[in-house]
């Protein structure tokens, strides 16, 4: 099961043990394949850059596995889409599902939330997902 995981997902799973941290334990397991691309991990880095998470042992173990895990599938320049009018920064998640053939997005935005469903591919909350991953 191949999964985009939102920067504010991510992110989040380092603030706590809900949903995203579940979510990432996921892919730590080997349980769903996290899709990844240029524009997502840089995101990914500056937001925890400018939170001062870099430094942090934890942040530096997950950007090892990206490197090094076999549950990551990495594209470097997805067709450029335009899904989401309303904050089209947001659209890089959607390149990337839609390059990598990613079955979820897992998002808390709610511009992204809107979307629901592009092609195939099913916009869940972390909750939603947890629950869908669940049964």
């Amino acid at each position: 099961m191949r999964v985009v995981i939102d920067t504010n997902v991510f992110i989040s799973s380092f603030l706590g043990k809900g949903n995203p941290y579940k979510i990432i334990q996921l892919w730590k397991t080997g349980a769903v394949t996290l899709c990844l691309s240029t524009d997502i991990l840089s995101e990914y880095v500056e937001v925890l850059e400018r939170l001062s998470l870099s430094g942090e042992p934890e942040i530096r173990e997950l950007l090892d596995l990206f490197k090094k895990s076999s549950q990551v599938v990495f594209t470097a320049n997805p067709e450029k889409l335009s899904v989401v009018d309303i904050d089209p920064d947001e659209n890089m998640f959607f390149e990337c599902a839609a390059s990598l053939h990613a079955d979820y997005i897992i998002t808390g935005d709610k511009a992204v939330r809107r979307i629901g469903k592009y092609l195939q591919i099913l916009v869940l909350t972390p909750r939603e997902f947890i629950d869908q991953f669940d049964n």
